[in-house]
């Protein structure tokens, strides 16, 4: 039962390398949503993350025989960085495993700490399978990242923090999930000693591997996620954590990408510090929570449970924070291809902010045209705009919710495909983004059929998006699908996307 845990947090031993992180109070955040909202400060570790205190208390749990052969672990980040400190804390080797996708600065961060690192496979899965191999080669003693209970009591401490910190009453606490080591812990603690208190797990909608859990009352195993909030882009909850979370917290709540940028901006504003992706998760599902229940004058508290992220990915992010605010909507919009239509539109729209515009001519009658406006976020706001458009005569479709159209087709819109360019498919794809990768990417499609339509970002996360079109006749369409499975590579069909369809087609 969870309750065998709070001997097990009272008892870890984390604060010979973590330090007792603050709660700060959002002050702009919380007048805006009229809660006193809290941020529990994880990104002021030393490794800039809450992993530091699970890696530990597992480490100092080991006989000194075991210290004598070595830890080893596979991680792309936090969990790597909080290892290689404990170990060097403790004059123990480290061997961390760490897939080819991972940036240079995390890398270089776990070298830092004296880690041997070893760079292998694109993913974690294939960096934790080579781990486990070490293991039997030479002995080393494996530590999990979040499937074993000293890591999870480790995680815990944080629980009991809050509890010190904050024993004025608390309607709930939100805390990002991955494997569920840190929301095991957390709702361990919590739940033992204030019962009152709510524990909300939360996770990316497109690797929601616990809300499928509970859903289904046992672990179930996602065939894929994504990879934006890469701290949390875990496949199954871990087996320890969902034995103890399934019986502790009081729900889970999913973010979109666009969300989570949002609360990383929220996050900005209130402390002037930049948290990644899964650090801000839980805040955003937490601004989701008091909008679906329309809470008010309530104390939240949410887990900031990261700052690693890359200064490459601040671009993207940016990108997609105003319409995670619900403060942009991304419209495609039919008007007359004659002079004028263009300042007409505009004064249709008022005083609003015009904040992209892509248009190519391709018909002497109409013009299709990617707008984005600004609109006032939670009032319905954007589908009175919709809808007073529609009203005035412009034949509307909205495409803020299009993944498509904001990946890809915002940075193309340049006029539909020539005539001459027919039995076109379109497709997206993600593949590991490391030196050479779109070459290889390439040169694994091959040159059977005519590439029509080409478009790569890099948006400095692990995986590149690609949007590719082909020219493939329908009688061999089940062979290209083929051949697309056997690149082992995420892949959806994109050709009846109403973006495709309007700007590219």
């Amino acid at each position: 039962m969870p309750q065998s845990y709070i001997k097990r947090i009272l008892d870890a031993r984390v604060y010979d390398v973590a330090r007792e992180t603050p709660i700060d109070e959002a002050r702009l955040l919380s007048k805006r949503f009229d809660n006193r909202i809290l941020l529990k400060r994880e990104d002021l570790q030393p490794v800039f993350s809450f992993k530091l205190r699970g890696a530990y208390n597992k480490m100092q749990k080991l006989s000194q025989a075991e210290l004598d052969k070595g830890v080893v672990a596979a991680s792309a980040g936090n969990h790597a960085q909080g290892l290689a400190m404990s170990a060097h804390h403790m004059g123990v080797k480290a061997t961390i495993v760490m897939p080819c996708t991972t940036p240079l600065i995390k890398v270089n961060a776990v070298k830092s700490y004296g880690a041997k690192v070893v760079m292998y496979g694109d993913t974690y899965d294939e960096a934790a399978d080579h781990a486990q191999l070490l293991v039997k080669e030479k002995g080393l003693v494996y530590i999990h990242p979040y499937d074993d209970p000293d890591v999870i009591a480790g995680q815990g401490t944080i629980g009991m923090e809050i509890v010190r910190q904050h024993p004025e009453p608390i309607h709930a606490v939100f805390v990002p999930v991955g494997g569920g080591g840190l929301l095991a812990g957390i709702a361990a603690y919590i739940k033992y000693v204030r019962p009152e208190i709510k524990i909300i797990g939360v996770e990316p909608e497109d690797a929601a591997c616990l809300a499928a859990a509970m859903e289904k009352g046992r672990r179930v195993k996602l065939p894929h996620v994504g990879l934006f909030a890469d701290g949390v882009a875990v496949t199954q909850i871990g087996k320890e954590p969902f034995r103890v979370i399934r019986n502790t917290i009081d729900g889970v709540i999913t973010a979109n990408t666009d969300e989570i940028c949002a609360a990383i901006k929220d996050i900005f504003e209130d402390t002037r510090s930049i948290a990644e992706p899964a650090g801000a998760l839980a805040l955003a599902g937490l601004k989701k929570y008091v909008v679906q229940h329309q809470l008010r004058g309530e104390t939240l508290l949410a887990i900031d449970s990261g700052a690693n992220t890359n200064f490459d990915r601040l671009r993207y992010i940016s990108e997609r924070t105003e319409i995670g605010e619900k403060r942009e909507a991304i419209l495609s919009v039919t008007i007359p291809e004659n002079p004028g239509s263009f300042k007409a539109f505009c004064s249709t729209l008022g005083k609003r902010n015009i904040t992209e515009f892509n248009y190519r001519y391709a018909d002497h009658r109409k013009a299709q045209i990617f707008v984005g406006i600004q609109v006032v976020p939670d009032n319905n706001d954007r589908e009175q705009l919709v809808g007073g458009l529609s009203e005035k005569g412009y034949a509307v479709s909205d495409m803020t919710d299009n993944e498509m159209a904001k990946l890809h087709i915002r940075h193309m819109v340049g006029g539909h495909s020539p005539a001459e360019i027919n039995d076109e498919v379109i497709y997206r794809f993600e593949f590991p983004e490391r030196p050479g990768a779109l070459l290889n990417f390439l040169s694994g499609l091959g040159q059977r059929w005519n590439i029509s339509m080409f478009h790569y970002r890099n948006h400095g996360a692990a995986y590149g998006r690609v949007l590719v079109g082909m020219q493939v006749a329908k009688g061999q369409r089940k062979e290209l699908e083929k051949s697309l499975r056997r690149l082992n590579f995420n892949f959806s069909e994109e050709t009846d996307n109403l973006a495709y369809q309007q700007f590219l087609s």
